[in-house]
């Protein structure tokens, strides 16, 4: 069964990249957490806070579901999330910055937070394709960006609430990142640095996995823009960046076209859902929960009211 999303469209083509689908959501999930209503908003209203990586990866198969399953799992995604979404409203605990002072609200269905997390998952996508399979061109791009618009609205996003095109949401979203609305909570500053590899839990992945983690973890904090590293105080020396160069040019390769009667035999690695490794990770973070060890200590615990 054909989905919402046909197979030739861009955000199949660029969400179907493995390098992509493993490296969007963390880095979206870093850049949001400046914006205290998202990222507050979500830590007050998770229910199981000791378990973050089972909700990132949930929410990574809801996204994926819709953009790569049929119809039939596609509905099934935006009606459990449209039920979740129902009760997410409150307002900041504290103050978050001059321009969220404590009482301010929040609520899952506003548009414009709706266009907020959907701006930052797309300009993570654009930017981790651009950077890992290859740079997308102007037409290529935009058309990108209306896919990613049907998206939200999919999920109740109003067509009203974004940007008409990619420029104009390049320049709304680049002034945005520049601009002092910008704040990060000392939660959000935990569970990005934990999200970037920049801390550690109380457990470390599978041996077998480490190296591809180390290796996503780098490519994240390096595709950051340097405001958003300066924010978090990551560190990034000249090794990270000669490291980080070297995993780039790595992917690419990897992605390099070749003609159709050329062998691929990476291909079943480098194209597909990418729902296996999430649910080891998932599988892991459950396991080590039962044994008093958390993946995020000191992190996504509910801020008083």
């Amino acid at each position: 069964m054909a989905g919402y999303f046909a197979d030739d469209s861009m955000a199949v083509r660029v969400m179907s990249n493995r390098a992509v689908g493993l490296t969007y959501g963390q880095r979206a999930l870093v850049i949001g957490a400046v914006h205290p209503q998202l990222f507050v908003g979500t830590a007050q209203h998770t229910s199981r806070p000791e378990l973050p990586y089972n909700r990132l990866s949930r929410t990574a198969r809801l996204f994926e579901a819709v953009f790569l399953g049929t119809r039939e799992q596609a509905d099934r995604a935006l009606e459990f999330t449209h039920r979740r979404h129902a009760t997410v409203s409150g307002t900041l605990p504290a103050d978050a910055g001059p321009h969220y002072p404590r009482g301010t609200g929040y609520d899952a269905r506003d548009p414009s937070l709706m266009y907020m997390t959907m701006a930052f998952t797309f300009d993570s996508a654009l930017a981790m394709h651009n950077l890992l399979v290859r740079r997308l061109s102007g037409d290529e791009r935009e058309a990108l960006w209306q896919d990613f618009v049907r998206w939200a609205e999919l999920f109740g996003m109003p067509r009203s609430a974004a940007p008409a095109s990619y420029p104009s949401f390049r320049r709304s979203f680049d002034d945005y990142l520049a601009s002092d609305a910008l704040h990060l909570t000392d939660q959000a500053r935990l569970v990005g640095g934990y999200l970037a590899g920049a801390r550690r839990g109380d457990y470390d992945a599978p041996i077998p996995l480490r190296p591809l983690f180390r290796t996503l973890d780098l490519l994240v904090k390096g595709s950051l823009p340097p405001r958003i590293r300066s924010m978090y105080g990551f560190r990034w020396t000249p090794a990270h960046r000669t490291a980080f160069a070297s995993a780039v040019r790595g992917a690419r390769v990897l992605y390099v076209r070749t003609p159709r009667f050329v062998p691929r035999p990476l291909d079943p690695l480098l194209f597909g859902s990418t729902d296996p490794l999430l649910r080891i990770v998932a599988g892991q973070e459950r396991q080590q929960l039962r044994h008093g060890r958390r993946s995020m200590p000191g992190a996504l615990t509910r801020p008083a009211s």
